[in-house]
């Protein structure tokens, strides 16, 4: 008989334990992350597609542009989005070249929400009122940070408020903003 064989199985069971124990490690942690998303249903997280908040949220109207400059990449590159405590949605958009998130659009049944400091105008320079297909908006010019051009658009769209947030010239934001309206009141 092989007096090595012994050793090689011994050897072949400490294997089978450790790969088993990864196993049950990974396991464990994609049922711990799983969680939160059963047990908080509705609050803000992480998605991968405008479809799969429609079917996640139940949410039906969900505001995208149908006029998308060609320097920006789509699909976006991050959608957050949450039913509790009220509704919200966030897309941003990268620039094609630079690689920046550059196209910021949140809509939200609460008008202070603030989908955070990314893409803030740190210095309004000019702010107007601006009819846009009917809707009273507010146009605000300014710069955001790296010193960059912004320019920012916000409405109420039936019960929710919209902004658009974009590192262009007010033009660039006014387009956007006019192709996510479909129709007017």
């Amino acid at each position: 008989m092989n007096k090595g064989y012994p050793a090689m199985r011994s050897k072949f069971l400490n294997y089978l334990i450790f790969v088993s124990a990864v196993v049950i490690l990974i396991a464990a942690v994609k049922v711990i992350n799983w969680i939160p998303t059963v047990v908080q249903k509705g609050s803000m997280r992480e998605y991968a597609s405008v479809d799969e908040v429609r079917s996640g949220l139940k949410i039906n109207d969900i505001y995208a542009p149908s006029y998308f400059p060609e320097s920006f990449k789509w699909p976006p590159n991050l959608i957050i989005a949450q039913t509790k405590p009220f509704t919200a949605i966030v897309m941003e958009f990268k620039n094609a070249r630079s690689g920046d998130t550059a196209l910021m659009i949140s809509q939200a049944d609460l008008k202070e929400f603030s989908p955070g400091r990314k893409m803030e105008i740190i210095h309004i320079k000019e702010e107007a009122h601006y009819t846009l297909k009917g809707r009273s908006a507010l146009l605000q010019v300014g710069v955001c940070r790296g010193n960059k051009t912004c320019s920012k658009l916000s409405w109420r769209e039936g019960k929710c408020w919209i902004n658009v947030v974009i590192k262009a010239p007010p033009f660039q934001v006014i387009k956007i903003s006019e192709s996510m309206i479909r129709k007017k009141d």
